[in-house]
């Protein structure tokens, strides 16, 4: 690690990441990219993931960047991936960044055209894996008799309606 190859802060796959981080931990900062998909990129490009990321050169981070997207090209298990088997491309992948967001997006509105449980609940604004909504989840202003707003308005009505 030569002070002159030293960056201070590395785009990778879109996202700006601090060069003093890590390698194993700055990878998960990329929306999709966990700790055990960021192990299992480093080990096959044989990176050690203890040295800082901004002591890596261009040609290493453009690799990284690369398994990132492609994962298979590197001999990546295909279990590890997070869109196994894709309904739109019949393929697995691994998605990241705001991609991930866009098909994230795309699944809910499919599932609220398609009007299946997890639809309706989705479009409704409701908790749609089985968690309690009696006491959590609400929005807004609290629910529920306000007493003592209550009686003052009540006192507040009792003289004119004596008048």
């Amino acid at each position: 690690m030569s002070s002159s190859n030293y960056r201070a802060v590395v785009r990778l796959a879109g996202f700006d990441l601090q060069g003093n981080i890590k390698v194993g931990y700055a990878l998960p900062r990329v929306r999709g990219v966990g700790f055990p998909y960021s192990n299992a990129v480093l080990r096959a490009l044989a990176i050690d993931p203890n040295i800082p990321l901004g002591s890596l050169s261009e040609e290493e981070v453009n690799k990284i960047e690369s398994a990132l997207r492609s994962p298979a090209d590197y001999g990546i298990p295909g279990w590890i991936l997070n869109r196994q088997n894709d309904p739109y491309s019949g393929s697995s992948l691994h998605v990241i960044g705001p991609d991930l967001l866009m098909l994230i997006r795309k699944d809910v509105e499919t599932m609220i055209r398609m009007k299946n449980w997890k639809g309706v609940r989705h479009s409704l604004g409701l908790k749609v894996r089985g968690q309690r909504t009696r006491a959590t989840g609400r929005l807004g202003q609290a629910v529920g008799v306000k007493r003592k707003a209550l009686a003052q308005a009540t006192a507040a009505a009792k003289p004119q309606e004596a008048k």
